[in-house]
């Protein structure tokens, strides 16, 4: 007897249609899984044995063949239990196999044969849009709520999805509600801008980070307060949309990240230690799952103590940085995940950290350009500002209330909303991704601008490349205080923002 039933398998983040075909025949009896399973496949049955017997049906003592189609792509994790033990069902006649017709079956089965949480099943439903019903563990109901365009069944057991199958008979449970798309303002921050006082400038410069999503690196002696700051700038980002969530949702699930609360609804703030490996930040493994960088998608990557990072580990920083998605290649097959982050670094100005606090630090000029040295310049052609952080005064700490991240957010709202307006037909839509060839056009100056840029460049003797990062800073901070110009002020702001193009450094 052979039954034939439809599931998904993930390759990377995409989801591609598998076949799971079950053969019963007469001979020695024996449990076989082929089709490149992995171990979790290949233990699965051990528990679709013990499933059917504790559902109270009779598990064949027969030759079992169980092929996962297609062959050629490997298959992990213990989605496969529920059609494979449905398939021996069809086959002993206890269902009829036409009912596995037009359905997508994915669940793990526990040794009683009840239905439990798979983790991939989030990139899986909401990676293919079609009319085809899917048969799910009731544990996934309340991450899945939100795939509206998907015909979505869940069932507690076996049995249960047996009596689905034979009779038409659904569970009476009701659904939980779905969890994703809250009001921005009903999320709880316990971080808040409102906490940090004093250091306005710092403030100042990653609210333009977050409204032109800019790369931003920050300078200054232990205790200033950089950690305190990166960590509530997902504050001040304005909220995700529904399908953002989705995206989010399906790398933490694919990721098995069960501990984060899923669905994700909020930037994520990722701040691995220095001490991290080149596939703890990339992704990878034998299976590649995604690392740090797609982790902090739609959100923020924050990496302290920049200049104590392994070189190599931060040089695969550059491609994610410039194309906002990582690809790994494997010797047979390679799998791209999305990476589209602000990245935010912290360092000390000097070995001992306390420059130019001459009382403390006896660094010289060229130990601390050494030192500084060590962020290669194609990594910091990629960071557009540089803000350093002075330690904040008794006053400053003393002072009364400061900007809340709500006040904040609203402001960068705004901003971004002139730029998607701004650049409606275009293939970017903020201003860091403003291409060389178009910076004249969506950044104009007025003559007082012009001539303090040239006078600055004149002075400093600084490169091309500045010269796009100011004009792209400049476009920022001008969207922010509602200026189609770039004036004088704008400008004298925007190079203030360009540490280490000075000559000092």
């Amino acid at each position: 007897m052979f039954c034939k039933l439809i599931s998904y398998c993930l390759n990377g983040l995409e989801s591609v249609q598998m076949g799971v075909e079950v053969d019963l025949c007469d001979g020695l009896p024996s449990f076989d899984i082929v089709g490149l399973p992995d171990s979790a496949v290949r233990e699965s049955k051990e528990r679709v044995k013990s499933a059917i017997k504790n559902s109270g049906y009779e598990f064949p003592i027969k030759r079992i063949t169980i092929n996962l189609a297609p062959a050629d792509i490997r298959k992990e994790g213990s989605l496969y239990d529920l059609p494979i033990a449905l398939g021996i069902l069809g086959c002993m006649g206890i269902i009829d196999p036409l009912h596995f017709e037009n359905k997508i079956f994915l669940g793990e089965l526990a040794l009683d044969g009840t239905l439990r949480h798979v983790s991939s099943a989030i990139p899986i439903v909401y990676g293919k849009a079609h009319t085809l019903p899917y048969i799910l563990p009731f544990e996934n109901a309340s991450e899945l709520q939100i795939a509206k365009h998907q015909t979505l069944l869940y069932f507690h057991t076996l049995k249960e999805v047996v009596d689905y199958l034979s009779r038409n008979i659904l569970p009476t449970q009701p659904l939980p509600s779905s969890q994703l798309s809250p009001s921005h303002s009903s999320l709880d921050f316990s971080l808040d801008f409102s906490d940090v006082h004093g250091q306005e400038n710092v403030k100042r410069g990653l609210m333009i980070a977050a409204a032109g999503h800019h790369n931003t690196l920050l300078i200054g002696p232990p205790g200033c307060g950089k950690t305190m700051m990166a960590k509530r700038l997902p504050t001040i980002l304005p909220p995700l949309t529904e399908s953002e969530q989705i995206e989010l949702t399906k790398i933490y699930s694919l990721a098995s990240y069960l501990d984060v609360s899923l669905p994700i609804i909020k930037h994520p703030f990722r701040a691995p230690h220095h001490t991290v490996t080149l596939a703890g930040l990339a992704g990878g493994g034998r299976h590649p799952k995604p690392g740090e960088l797609s982790l902090a998608h739609l959100g923020v990557l924050f990496l302290d103590e920049l200049l104590e990072f392994n070189k190599k580990t931060l040089e695969t920083l550059r491609q994610p940085l410039e194309d906002g998605c990582i690809t790994l290649a494997r010797s047979n097959d390679h799998m791209t995940f999305p990476a589209h982050f602000l990245f935010i670094a912290a360092t000390n100005p000097c070995p001992c950290g306390y420059y130019p606090d001459t009382t403390r630090c006896h660094c010289d000029v060229p130990t601390i350009r050494r030192y500084l040295s060590k962020l290669s310049g194609p990594l910091l052609d990629r960071i557009d500002l540089h803000l350093e952080i002075q330690p904040v005064s008794f006053l400053s700490l003393k002072k009364g209330s400061c900007l809340s991240s709500s006040q904040i957010r609203e402001s960068v709202k705004q901003a971004q909303a002139r730029q998607e307006e701004r650049y409606k037909g275009e293939s970017f839509t903020s201003n860091h991704q403003i291409p060389t060839h178009l910076l004249s056009k969506y950044c104009p100056l007025d003559s007082d601008a012009e001539r303090l840029l040239d006078h600055w460049f004149q002075s400093v003797g600084a490169s091309a490349r500045s010269y796009a990062r100011i004009l792209r800073i400049a476009r920022t901070i001008s969207d922010l205080e509602d200026k189609a110009l770039i004036d004088e002020d704008v400008m004298c702001e925007a190079i203030g923002y360009r540490l280490l193009d000075r000559k000092f450094y």
